[in-house]
């Protein structure tokens, strides 16, 4: 190609630039193998069209297997970034994964009472897919603080029973917790059910008013590491689009089953591998609302 021709096909590029994308923010853990954490999000941002900035909680040596260890950064640190961030980008979504400790629970906490994440989609991780304790100190009372500031919360059956320090086994306690989670001061709460029954998956949202039930499609696959990751981060997403609360966790259960059903045949690694985040989310057509 000549220097005449590569010029019009720059061009022809430049004409094809997309609008400028709305921007969101993890909060959250490096995952080495790339299943979860930050890796996660950002592909998540991008499948969606949304622009991913990041701020990082803890490092850790990850596989599909475990977690070999971890390394948490400062809570002073945690700050520093926020600042650089929150200071240079035009944030419309924030979306909270592994805080590794109390400690930086709670000045995402104080960030966010200042108002400066909102709307915020709080994943209360605590234990690991591989069954590891993913933050020190007492995360169940932190984490109800930093709820108090959410727009959404999507704690699984275990983090919804150690956040209440209760069951929550059935479809009746699952609604229960999801209004005694709400009273904390959350907008929209919802308690996935992925685990509780194999031939589907329910969840169940309220949001002060309203219990809804979304039902899923069960996807028969061992490869669900990330699967909170990405699904909070699919809500932060559509949030930073324009849609509702509600509108953005149906969209991004949508999501997420595209994603694990285009991974269902993969091998990467020795136990639960990853979902297929750079699947276009199934509503990609409609574009944003308007």
């Amino acid at each position: 190609m000549d220097l005449a021709a590569r010029h019009r096909a720059i061009a022809d590029l430049a004409a094809l630039a997309r609008p400028e994308p709305p921007v969101a923010l993890t909060i959250a853990g490096v995952d080495s193998g790339g299943a979860a954490g930050v890796a996660a999000d950002l592909e998540t941002f991008s499948a969606h069209g949304v622009y991913g900035t990041l701020v990082v909680t803890a490092l850790t040596a990850q596989d599909t297997t475990k977690v070999h260890g971890a390394l948490g950064v400062e809570p002073a640190f945690l700050a520093l970034q926020l600042d650089a961030v929150l200071g240079d980008f035009p944030v419309r979504a924030v979306k909270t994964g592994m805080l590794a400790s109390s400690a930086l629970i709670d000045e995402v906490t104080r960030r966010a009472s200042q108002g400066a994440l909102s709307p915020l989609v709080v994943d209360p991780v605590m234990i690991a897919t591989s069954g590891a304790t993913l933050v020190e100190g007492d995360a169940a009372a932190a984490f109800r603080r930093l709820l108090a500031h959410a727009s959404v919360a999507t704690p699984n059956l275990a983090e919804a029973e150690a956040l209440l320090e209760r069951p929550v086994r059935t479809r009746a306690q699952m609604a229960d917790a999801a209004r005694a989670l709400q009273d904390l001061g959350c907008g929209l709460v919802v308690v996935k059910g992925g685990h509780l029954d194999p031939a589907g998956s329910c969840d169940v949202c309220f949001d002060g008013t309203d219990l809804v039930e979304l039902e899923g499609v069960h996807v028969p696959t061992r490869n669900v590491h990330g699967t909170g990751c990405t699904l909070s981060a699919a809500i932060a997403a559509n949030l930073a689009l324009g849609r509702t609360p509600l509108e953005s966790v149906a969209a991004a259960k949508d999501y997420v089953t595209a994603a694990l059903a285009r991974a269902a045949s993969w091998n990467l690694g020795a136990g639960p591998g990853p979902l297929d985040r750079l699947c276009p989310p199934p509503d990609a057509t409609a574009g944003p609302p308007t």
